[in-house]
């Protein structure tokens, strides 16, 4: 395959509506006029309770917290789009989700904290291991380009919470900017930078902003990679994939024979494929035959995860895999409101700790774009979450892995277990 791109961009949109009470001049700050838009550059690591994660000081609890969010934020979306190619980013939904979490409190923080599945853990260990994580993946070796950019961008003289500016800034490298929200350039200036961001792949998060808006962060994770062994263009032809319907198209499908971490179940498959950096693979996990994705599916929990990672076995093995791209957007408000965040969309919402004015959460969406072919993979993703105002060894056996019908897959990291990407490919030709 080329050299694969893989973009993550996570716009945190937070437009807050500005209320009238008078703000706290002890207690809040107002951002600094910028006029650039460039963010924080940050980074990527190893698996769960290995040394170099005791090395960086990664807590345990919080990596598990992150694969038991991503798996059920995946859930609900699968359940929900049974027909439909799903492609998401748990890391980019995760880090914008945590960025606005550092602005809630009371009962908000307490919903935020059981969706994020870190209930019990200090505020300050979930920032931290962010920034550890943040620094380690971008400390990626050769052959990988990887990149994590984070802003926080305010309505002139909204004011801020200096803890909350404090935190954006220390934890998530942020960089702070001042915009007139009622300007119709504002909207196309955070866009610009996101796609910027995103190397062009997502031109477009925010609609428009008013007067209204009073906060708007954004996250951008970039990864650019081929395979460790790219695939021979001259052995991609059409082949036959399957439907869940049991319908057959047929579609241009890579193929080649490799040393490569494998997995065989009762209930599936599994490959490992490796990026040029070997600390990023491609999971790929096909249902047998006599099962499919929505079973499978079922099986998708942090636990089970952690318990495959572990069974995986170097074998030669001729995979046959469907090259894809797709776009992939969707509003996440009922998947979080259904995850126990409710009342942070209530106009009753607590984020005291992000201002004095009160403020909920209107809108969260999520874009994203992914391109696998032969010389690797390129994928973006953008999260946006709006707030308005509130009331006051080798084996010798070889092994065959036909990817001719729907698949799970996941783009991984593993010397800290991260996961950047994960989807549901039921059609590859849309």
């Amino acid at each position: 395959m080329k050299n694969c791109d893989r973009i993550t961009a996570t716009s945190l949109l937070a437009s807050l509506l500005m209320g009238v009470s008078a703000s706290d001049s002890a207690s809040s700050a107002t951002l600094p006029i910028s006029q650039s838009s460039p963010i924080a550059v940050i980074p990527t690591q190893k698996p769960r309770n290995s040394e170099r994660n005791r090395q960086l000081n990664l807590d345990t609890r919080l990596i598990e917290a992150s694969h038991r969010f991503s798996f059920n934020l995946f859930d609900r979306i699968a359940k929900k789009q049974i027909n439909k190619n799903i492609f998401i980013s748990p890391l980019s939904i995760s880090l914008a989700l945590s960025m606005t979490y550092n602005g809630a409190s009371g009962e908000t923080q307490s919903a935020m904290s059981r969706t994020l599945e870190v209930q019990g853990i200090a505020i300050g260990e979930v920032n931290n291991f962010n920034r550890i994580l943040q620094e380690s993946l971008l400390n990626s070796d050769n052959g990988t380009e990887i990149s994590i950019a984070n802003s926080l961008w305010a309505n002139k003289d909204f004011p801020l919470k200096q803890s909350f500016v404090d935190n954006t800034k220390t934890y998530y490298q942020a960089k702070l900017s001042n915009l007139d929200f009622s300007d119709v350039n504002a909207a196309t200036i955070i866009n610009d930078w996101v796609k910027q961001k995103t190397k062009g792949k997502i031109s477009k998060i925010i609609e428009e902003t008013d007067s209204s808006t009073t906060i708007i962060l954004v996250n951008a994770i970039y990864f650019k990679s081929g395979w460790r062994k790219p695939f021979n263009k001259s052995n991609t032809k059409p082949k036959p994939f399957t439907l869940d319907n049991g319908t057959k198209i047929q579609h241009p499908a890579m193929s080649q024979t490799e040393f490569y971490p494998y997995l065989d179940t009762p209930e599936f498959q599994a490959v490992k494929l490796p990026y040029r950096s070997t600390r990023y693979s491609m999971d790929i996990f096909l249902p047998k035959s006599t099962s499919n994705l929505t079973v499978f599916q079922k099986l998708l929990t942090a636990k089970n995860w952690q318990v495959w990672s572990d069974k995986f076995e170097k074998r030669e093995v001729f995979i046959q895999l469907p090259s894809f791209k797709i776009e992939y957007g969707i509003d996440l408000i009922n998947t979080l409101q259904n995850m126990g965040m409710q009342i942070a969309f209530r106009s009753d919402a607590d984020f005291s700790n992000l201002s004095a004015e009160r403020a909920f959460i209107n809108e969260v969406k999520h874009k994203t774009f992914v391109d696998v072919n032969e010389q690797g993979t390129e994928a973006a993703a953008v999260t946006s979450v709006g707030m308005t105002r509130g009331l006051n060894s080798p084996d010798s056996e070889s092994a065959q892995m036909i990817i001719d019908r729907p698949f799970f897959f996941a783009i991984s990291d593993r010397q800290t277990g991260t996961i950047l990407f994960m989807g549901a490919i039921k059609n590859p030709s849309k």
